[in-house]
């Protein structure tokens, strides 16, 4: 097999994708591999070499040579979601905080960054217990409140973190708005968009600089794989060798295999996803009707106050639901253990249908509600979803 770096194996002259653009569905499966001469794969191999031959020249940056630099998987992995995102470019890493980390490390010391105060834990315990002895500050506000943001920001900060919906609460936050004031003040922005997914809604379509992935979760999709992944945007051009050379130097990079099996993942991943969004908004609907549920976060519903731009700024709602049972940890827990069908995990995004106490697995002086589940909707048929939980609430007696 050539080990060319090349694109010989995605003609875009022979596919006629130049004269019309292929969607987004049908760049998942052939932007990053697609078999052009008689005798190839139709699936892109895998090659697990760490080392690949030299020419005649010695060390050339033109083709493979050590896979920490780079590899035919990666660089295939990273094709496809620089398409399917609509970007310059991406950067893949051995883990989402992998991920995050790179980002952070393009600021420099003494640089501000602006945080949802609803954001995933892990985010938050990396900027405080690390990033704050590296030398960068940090203040988490409400990113639904674009005064709020204005009032928080400083004359050193640097760059605007967004995630929407956010986790756990299921906060919608306003792209297009907060993306307009950080070109204005001349802000960075990131937006974590694994919870929402290229196939509910792209970022980078609202000139946000960077989008990021812990690539384990939906676009992995079966809970075997760990990944993260940024892609840049033309906001953020300037910052997309930085973070190149932190992937190579730092040396956070996914393995081939890894790499390999999250092309085969993202293969399905716009109908995966899809089906898990219809069931989510099938369940929330019966959930906030039952009575021993208190409240439910999910934008689909109209009760829910970013349901309006929620559907302004993304397809569908998506595929996480966030609810409140009556009582409080004790009755929380009971129910995520009564289950028989969903399991009590703390992941999310995969092929079958996970739900936890939420808080029990983030920080004792979190702010989630002790009585929230956090569900991440499977592709299971949704009357058994239903029939479990409903058998779930009824066995922990509530």
């Amino acid at each position: 097999m050539n080990t060319e770096k090349s694109e010989e194996n995605y003609s875009k002259k022979k596919s006629g994708e130049s004269a019309t653009p292929w969607r987004a569905e049908t760049k998942a499966l052939h932007s990053g591999w697609h078999a052009e001469k008689a005798g190839d794969p139709v699936t892109a191999p895998w090659q697990p070499s760490t080392v690949y031959r030299h020419g005649e020249a010695g060390l050339s940056k033109d083709t493979w040579s050590y896979t920490r630099l780079d590899n035919p998987n990666r660089a295939q992995l990273e094709q496809t979601l620089t398409s399917i995102e609509g970007g310059l470019s991406a950067v893949t890493f051995a883990s989402g905080m992998a991920a995050v980390q790179a980002v952070f490390q393009c600021l420099s010391p003494g640089d501000h960054v602006l945080l949802p105060d609803d954001l995933y834990h892990g985010v938050r315990n990396l900027a405080l217990h690390q990033f704050e002895r590296w030398g960068l500050s940090f203040d988490f506000v409400d990113m639904t409140s674009l005064k709020e943001v204005e009032s928080a920001s400083k004359e050193n900060t640097r760059m605007l973190w967004i995630e929407t919906p956010s986790n756990p609460m299921l906060r919608i936050s306003d792209m297009a708005a907060l993306s307009a004031l950080a070109k204005k003040r001349g802000w960075l922005t990131v937006a974590d968009n694994t919870w929402a997914t290229p196939v509910m809604q792209r970022p980078l379509d609202f000139d946000i600089g960077m989008v990021l992935y812990s690539s384990t979760k939906y676009l992995g999709g079966h809970s075997d794989i760990l990944g993260g992944a940024v892609v840049v945007g033309a906001e953020a051009q300037a910052f997309e060798k930085p973070l190149r050379t932190l992937q190579i130097q730092g040396g956070a990079v996914p393995s081939a295999f890894d790499c390999w099996m999250m092309m085969r993942s993202l293969k399905t991943l716009y109908a995966r996803v899809r089906l898990q969004a219809e069931n989510a908004a099938i369940l929330a609907e019966r959930l906030e009707k039952h009575p021993a549920v208190k409240k439910v976060y999910y934008p689909g519903l109209k009760s829910h106050d970013g349901s309006e731009l929620s559907a302004r700024q993304a397809i569908f709602p998506g595929a996480m639901i966030s609810f409140e049972v009556l009582g409080g940890k004790k009755e929380a827990l009971a129910v995520v253990n009564a289950s028989r069908l969903i399991q009590p995990a703390t992941s999310l995004g995969g092929v079958e249908s996970l739900w936890e106490h939420r808080k029990t697995s983030e920080y004792p002086e979190s702010p989630t509600p002790d009585n929230l589940i956090r569900l991440s909707v499977g592709i299971e048929h949704h009357e058994d979803l239903w029939s479990d939980i409903e058998n779930a609430l009824k066995y922990a007696g509530i």
